[in-house]
C-alpha cells in the first residue's frame, strides 16, 4: 500500500515513516510543506495520504487545503488528517467532501500503534477514521439543534461509535448489549435523521457525518 506523508516536525515524520514501513506500506514520499504535499499526491497518486493540518510556509492550514485541492483533481483520494487539537473548521470542511476514505485523528493517537495502522488501513479501503474526540465534539455543536435533539441517549452512543467507523458487532461488544439492539438502535437513527438506510457501513457513517456538517 503506497502512502505519502506531510509533517514539518522531522521527528514525527521519521517516526511515522518508520512506522509504517514496519508494517508493510510504502511511503513514496514524505514532505514538509503544502506545495510539496500537493506535488507529491499528484504525482504519486497514492493509495492514502497521512497530513498534518498546518504546515509551512503559513502554518494554518496548508495540509488540509493541499488535500482538498488533490482530491479535486483525483476524486476519491483517501485521506488521513493529523491535527494538534480537535478543530472544528477544519474537521467540517474534510467531512463535507465524501468521496472516498477519510479521517481525522489527533496526533497523540498515534502513540497508540495499533489504532493508527488500522485508521490508516481503514482510511485507504475508502472507510471513515474518526477521532472520539471529534466526534462528541461534531455531536455536541448540534445538540441543540434538530433533528439530533430527538435521539435517545443510547441513540446519541450508538451514532457516536458509528462514527468512530465501528462495526454493528464491534458497538454491541462496546456497549455490552447485542448486535440485534445495535440493528434496532441503528435503524432509529436513520429514521429520526431522515436519512436512507444502507447495508453499506462506511457509507452509512459518512451520511451521517454529511448531515450533521451542514
Amino acid at each position: 500500500m503506497r502512502v505519502v506523508i506531510a509533517e514539518d516536525l522531522a521527528l514525527l515524520r521519521d517516526g511515522l515513516i518508520r512506522l509504517l514501513e514496519a508494517f508493510g506500506f510504502e511511503v513514496v514520499a514524505a514532505v514538509d510543506n503544502g506545495p510539496s504535499l500537493l506535488r507529491a499526491l499528484t504525482g504519486h497518486r497514492p493509495d492514502v495520504a497521512v497530513v498534518d493540518v498546518r504546515l509551512p510556509p503559513t502554518f494554518t492550514d496548508e495540509g488540509l487545503r493541499a488535500a482538498l485541492e488533490a482530491r479535486r483533481t483525483l476524486p476519491g483520494l483517501p485521506v488521513l488528517v493529523l491535527s494538534q487539537h480537535v478543530e472544528q473548521l477544519y474537521a467540517r470542511e474534510l467531512l463535507s467532501d465524501s468521496s472516498g476514505g477519510i479521517g481525522y485523528l489527533l496526533k497523540d493517537r498515534v502513540s497508540d500503534v495499533a489504532q493508527f495502522v488500522d485508521a490508516v488501513k481503514r482510511v485507504a479501503a475508502g472507510g471513515t477514521a474518526l477521532d472520539p474526540d471529534v466526534v462528541a465534539q461534531l455531536l455536541t455543536r448540534h445538540a441543540r439543534e434538530e433533528p439530533v435533539l430527538r435521539l435517545t441517549p443510547r441513540e446519541r452512543e450508538v451514532l457516536e461509535l458509528m462514527a468512530e467507523g465501528r462495526s454493528n458487532a464491534a458497538i454491541a461488544a462496546k456497549l455490552f448489549i447485542t448486535e440485534k439492539a445495535i440493528g434496532k438502535h441503528t435503524a432509529n437513527i436513520f429514521t429520526k435523521l431522515d436519512l436512507p438506510q444502507s447495508e453499506d457501513d462506511n457509507r452509512r457513517v459518512l451520511a451521517v457525518l454529511k448531515y450533521l456538517n451542514a
